[in-house]
């Protein structure tokens, strides 16, 4: 059996996907322990965040070559209605995770007064995450036509 170029870059573009999603759910139960954690352990507890964006960030650029090199393997244009969607859900899920994250995890750093606001915020910011990159891979997954 031959291995095709875009079977590669397939199999790599959907193992940049699960890369860029799947961590992210491992970190809803230690929203928990950080919630109750004594503060000098929080920072234990707040690496695997810091290490989930990096990773997922760098999966993302992954993502977003190999997507490019399928898009001109095949006989998808940039106008197809579900990559135009996935281009704009991808533009605001990279905004999203730049003012999300980074700046929630350096105020639980620090020391401050209400840990539950902030635990709070994270968790929604974790959810909305998720809603962010399934949507975007709903649409490379189902490539609905619009027009």
């Amino acid at each position: 059996m031959v291995l095709s170029w875009y079977i590669l870059l397939l199999y790599i573009h959907i193992f940049s996907v699960v890369l860029s999603i799947g961590p992210y759910f491992v970190l809803f139960p230690l929203l928990a322990k950080i919630r109750i954690a004594q503060f000098e352990l929080l920072p234990e507890y707040l690496e695997p965040f810091r290490i989930t964006v990096r990773l997922t960030k760098h999966a993302g650029h992954v993502l977003v070559a190999t997507g490019i090199l399928l898009t001109w393997l095949t006989a998808w244009t940039w106008k197809t209605s579900w990559i135009v969607f996935t281009v704009l859900i991808m533009v605001a899920s990279l905004y999203f995770i730049a003012r999300a994250f980074s700046p929630l995890l350096r105020k639980l750093r620090a020391p401050h007064d209400d840990r539950n606001v902030l635990v709070n915020q994270l968790r929604s910011a974790l959810i909305w995450y998720v809603i962010i990159t399934l949507a975007m891979m709903w649409f490379m997954v189902s490539k609905p036509s619009f027009w």
